[in-house]
């Protein structure tokens, strides 16, 4: 039998989970007039503050390698990313923006910021930045290595 705080930190689990289902839903509705998905615009948002590997986007997002690795092949496809050669490891290329992400993403920035003013302001502040420490702290205790 669970005690109260494991069966409390399962639902918080469960709730993560819908939200971030429904997170992705409003992120593809957002990205569909750029042509784009949620998960394309993680991967090109991640890109905007420098070239990175597939492997680091997927690390830093706390994302599979192989999901990143095809969200890259498609965006490669459409013309959003560029590789370029990666000096320290030859098979790993490094990924850049193109000028028609570039666009892409400040056309999306105005959209979620009208998005984000009207999901936040439904929301007490305090209650925000209790959910994002909160959510901060988990994501460090749980990927704290075990002892089994």
């Amino acid at each position: 039998m669970r005690s109260p705080r494991a069966e409390t930190f399962t639902r918080v689990i469960d709730a993560v989970f819908a939200c971030n289902g429904e997170f992705l839903a409003a992120g593809d509705a957002l990205t569909e007039p750029v042509g784009l998905t949620a998960a394309q615009w993680q991967v090109l948002g991640f890109l905007e503050d420098g070239p990175a590997t597939a492997a680091e986007v997927a690390r830093r997002r706390g994302l599979r390698r192989q999901s990143v690795q095809e969200t890259v092949n498609r965006l490669l496809r459409n013309g959003m990313l560029d590789r370029l050669p990666n000096p320290a490891d030859a098979r790993a290329p490094v990924l850049s923006l193109t000028r028609r992400a570039r666009a892409a993403l400040r056309q999306l920035g105005e959209a979620q910021v009208a998005w984000a003013e009207d999901v936040a302001a439904q929301v007490p502040q305090e209650d925000l930045e209790t959910t994002l420490r909160t959510l901060q702290r988990l994501r460090g205790v749980v990927a704290q290595p075990r002892l089994r």
